[in-house]
């Protein structure tokens, strides 16, 4: 029987249809597998199914005494572990793209309107029994209704927010794409970041992993005064120092859900009131982490078939 590690504490419904089949543990840790455990996890076992964060480098790969052939990535983004490395140790790797798109969506649209109509600072008002009624004038936040809503990268994920908008709120859409893209949504493709970034009063980042930075001091600077920046992509597309700068300044608003040294959160964006932080909750749906588990299954099962893996990177 085949052995196969599951790197953290998945839904009941993964380990279940994973022990119908295989030897199977399961790490009770929650945090992600060190590049040290990432080795002697690839030596003992003969899949993997991980998630985020766990250090898959490219010594994990070079061993003459691996075992493992197949990692399941829990989730769509996949920078933790070296693609390259995998490749060259004939290590086949997937991960679940599809079933997170809604639910990630879903998060992004939470946050703009959060962010629009400052609902963390009212909740926050109301907990600490601070609110002392309704005023003409209290809390006045951003009407989201009719706002142009410009979105980076038009995938799956910002073709859902693009709908959600343009349905959902009326709102005209643009969008930057590094190539040209046919959408199913009204929506207009401008040709460079900085044009997305000077004309939109809602930006929501979509991009895969790779792209470091990409939000920087000069693309935040071209926002508008009393614009909104979303990311639900990944921590390292936005810098976070340019970022706290632009908000400390009082010109724009947030909302995050991801972080560029995640769990870690500065202090200095905590203390900001015109920010919306979340706990990475993208996914956070029981039917969606269910919904990945079983596909990043289903590619385990695949390759213990012979199969070709039907998400495979």
């Amino acid at each position: 029987m085949k052995r196969i590690l599951l790197t953290r504490t998945f839904p009941t419904a993964t380990v279940q249809a994973a022990a119908e089949r295989y030897a199977v543990t399961t790490r009770e840790v929650d945090a992600p597998l060190t590049s040290t455990e990432a080795a002697e996890a690839m030596r003992d076992y003969d899949a993997i199914l991980c998630s985020i964060g766990d250090q898959f480098t490219a010594a994990t790969f070079d061993q003459p005494d691996r075992r493992c052939e197949m990692i399941a990535n829990f989730g769509v983004g996949f920078n933790h572990i070296d693609m390259e490395a995998a490749r060259a140790a004939g290590v086949q790797v997937s991960n679940t793209p599809e079933v997170v798109t809604d639910a990630t969506a879903d998060i992004a649209m939470t946050l703009v309107l959060m962010a629009c109509r400052r609902a963390g600072e009212g909740e926050r008002l109301v907990r600490e029994g601070t609110w002392d009624g309704w005023k003409p004038t209290q809390m006045l936040g951003a009407h989201v209704t009719g706002k142009r809503l410009g979105i980076i990268g038009m995938g799956r994920i910002g073709q859902a927010v693009a709908r959600r908008g343009h349905y959902g709120f009326d709102m005209p859409v643009i969008y930057y794409n590094r190539s040209e893209k046919a959408v199913d949504v009204p929506a207009r493709q401008v040709p460079d970041l900085l044009s997305l970034m000077s004309q939109s009063d809602v930006i929501v980042i979509t991009v895969p992993g790779g792209n470091t930075h990409l939000i920087d001091a000069e693309a935040l600077a071209q926002m508008q005064d009393g614009a909104v920046l979303v990311n639900v992509a990944r921590g390292d597309v936005l810098d976070e120092v340019a970022l706290i700068a632009e908000l400390k300044a009082g010109r724009i608003r947030a909302g995050l859900d991801v972080y560029e040294k995640e769990p870690q959160v500065p202090e200095a964006l905590r203390a900001l009131e015109n920010v919306v932080l979340l706990p990475h909750l993208g996914t956070a749906a029981l039917e969606v982490r269910e919904a990945m588990g079983q596909m990043a299954l289903d590619n385990i099962f695949a390759w213990e078939e012979g199969r070709v893996l039907p998400q495979a990177l």
